[in-house]
């Protein structure tokens, strides 16, 4: 028993070194225009700057890491990387297990798409596993179809596998508006959660300190909107 607290320990003191010297950011790199790997195999889209920006003004040298989403939680907490920033609603389950920053994005909705406008949406539907979407799903009574990425949901809608999928409409309206009237919204917005938030480890409160006080820098000087706007058009909800 000393033998293991001894080791919790001492994994503890080395994930706090690390993020002393270099602050590794956790992002799934699937997820436009959230996140997504670009042509030269980078961490690129809306977080990317907006991560790169809050790193400079909180004074911090920051490195970007990808993790698949089933595990981007349990991967934090063990040490693989310093924070989540990966389009990631804020809940009161998740707040259990890790702690999140302020919002820097508003609480937008969540939608469904189909082949059809009149899909029915008690049927069949796809979401990505572990995330809030695939929670709703399984509250309205119809029959969740989970997949550990976002792609392979839009696949089950255009296979036939699936009804209809539920998504961020963030996510959803690039590929509704280049599907060339295939992919259609079908239903009403659905409101789930709060805003998207940074998570870091509990223990972490001074490096969520520093990136609250970021977040909050550049929601006072306007460029967080800009930066909204920039990557979810003009429409998308600001501060």
């Amino acid at each position: 028993m000393k033998k293991l607290a001894l080791s919790v320990a001492a994994l503890a003191l080395t994930a706090g070194l690390a993020s002393a010297q270099t602050i590794r950011m956790g992002t799934e790199g699937a997820y436009p225009p959230y996140n997504f790997i670009n042509d030269a195999g980078q961490v690129d889209g809306f977080e990317r700057e907006l991560g790169d920006e809050l790193c400079k003004r909180a004074e911090l040298t920051c490195e970007w890491v990808t993790n698949d989403w089933d595990s981007i939680i349990p991967n934090l907490v063990s040490g693989n990387y310093d924070t989540i920033i990966a389009g990631m609603t804020i809940t009161p389950e998740r707040d259990e297990v890790i702690d999140f920053t302020q919002d820097y994005v508003p609480a937008s909705p969540s939608a469904y798409v189909a082949l059809s406008a009149d899909a029915d949406l008690s049927g069949v539907i796809a979401a990505q596993t572990g995330t809030v979407q695939a929670a709703h799903v399984a509250e309205t009574g119809a029959t969740l179809l989970e997949f550990p990425t976002p792609d392979e949901t839009i696949a089950a809608v255009r296979n036939g596998e699936a009804e209809a999928v539920l998504a961020d409409k963030d996510f959803l309206k690039p590929i509704v508006d280049e599907s060339g009237g295939e992919l259609v919204f079908a239903g009403d917005d659905v409101s789930i959660g709060g805003g998207v938030g940074m998570g870091v480890r509990e223990s972490d409160t001074e490096l969520k300190g520093k990136f609250d006080a970021a977040i909050q820098s550049m929601k006072d000087d306007g460029t967080l909107n800009e930066l909204l706007k920039k990557w979810f058009g003009d429409e998308a909800l600001t501060y």
